[in-house]
């Protein structure tokens, strides 16, 4: 039922109908469905890769629609979780593939159940904790992965190959950690674009098997200034690395190490996840809810509270998005007083 659907892909030699095929058995899991995720889903669903699991942990915003591709103005009227429009969006783009969306944040638990049969991971994430967290994944389990990042006219990306490459955390040095956002500092559609192309380009060579033509460096590019450098990074993979080094410990699947509460990147917003995973019956919950004095708006997937000049969102996984502030003790502070555990 194909009807010729991936011609002009096989014609292309380094993929041809042998690397096609090879791409149809393939499965990515994609953490992060925002700009970046939206922009390698879809590539990687119209190239035909034949499994593709979705996993955000947040909600469409208006402020989304000027670059994540995926959206419409009625998921964010609604406050659809972008994992569930992205799979819907795909499903149509593609219904010959398999495509899972999963309403979740990323943590030890989820990446250890996520990363079961995955060929290749593509970080679309917003933050240094969760990259940390893939990278010792990719490492312990030998699953390639490929970072991504972008703010303002510039981005970032390169493939890590466990045993091969360095690892993110031996690149670390290297990497520049400016503190910039896409809220604070803006961002083009066209330099999502760029990181994505270099990305799904890098996800076609490995899952077709054609790893001689993986580039090997830390592209760097900035589109508004014409500026554009790929590092060679062979040489700083380091042997005492606790991700990739001869005795790893892989420190970030340790679940001490992972926080319960998140300022969200660039946004006056603190997530809050309870101590253990559990389904919040959000039925019941909004039945509470509209006891108090203020706004209740549900769908299936969340509930949104407006109380007080303060707002939260509720998901089905446990997890609250306290919105307009900062301060973690004053988030909590809402979240025990309104929501409980």
């Amino acid at each position: 039922m194909s009807h010729n659907r991936y011609s002009r892909q096989t014609l292309f030699s380094p993929i041809g109908e042998t690397g096609q095929e090879k791409l149809k058995q393939s499965h990515v899991l994609i953490v992060g469905a925002g700009a970046l995720g939206t922009s390698i889903s879809e590539i990687l669903a119209r190239a035909g890769v034949g499994k593709l699991s979705i996993v955000d942990r947040d909600y469409v915003e208006w402020s989304n629609l000027q670059r994540q591709q995926l959206y419409t103005e009625e998921d964010a009227q609604n406050r659809i979780p972008k994992a569930v429009s992205a799979e819907r969006r795909l499903k149509q783009v593609n219904s010959e593939i398999t495509i899972q969306g999963h309403v979740a944040d990323v943590s030890v638990e989820e990446i250890e159940r996520y990363i079961t049969g995955v060929d290749l991971i593509i970080d679309a994430t917003d933050n240094f904790e969760t990259r940390m967290l893939l990278n010792d994944a990719s490492q312990k389990y030998n699953v390639p992965w490929i970072y991504g990042g972008c703010t303002g006219s510039h981005g970032l990306t390169f493939t890590v190959i466990p045993e091969k490459t360095p690892c993110f955390a031996c690149l670390l040095g290297a990497i520049p950690m400016s503190g910039e956002t896409c809220d604070t500092v803006g961002i083009i559609s066209p330099a999502v674009q760029m990181v994505t192309a270099h990305q799904a380009t890098e996800a076609f060579k490995i899952l077709v098997g054609d790893y001689d033509g993986l580039r090997n460096t830390l592209l760097f590019f900035d589109l508004w200034k014409n500026e554009q450098a790929s590092i060679k990074v062979a040489s700083m993979q380091k042997k005492e690395c606790p991700s990739c080094g001869d005795s790893p410990s892989y420190p970030y699947l340790n679940k001490e190490n992972q926080t319960r509460t998140a300022i969200l990147c660039g946004r006056d917003t603190v997530q809050i996840r309870p101590p253990h995973m559990f389904e919040r019956d959000l039925s019941t919950l909004k039945q509470k809810l509209q006891r108090l004095d203020g706004k209740v708006e549900a769908n299936p997937f969340l509930i949104n509270l407006s109380i007080d000049n303060q707002r939260m969102v509720i998901f089905k996984d446990g997890r609250v998005l306290v919105h307009g502030t900062k301060d973690i003790t004053t988030a909590k502070s809402l979240y025990n007083r309104y929501i409980g555990g």
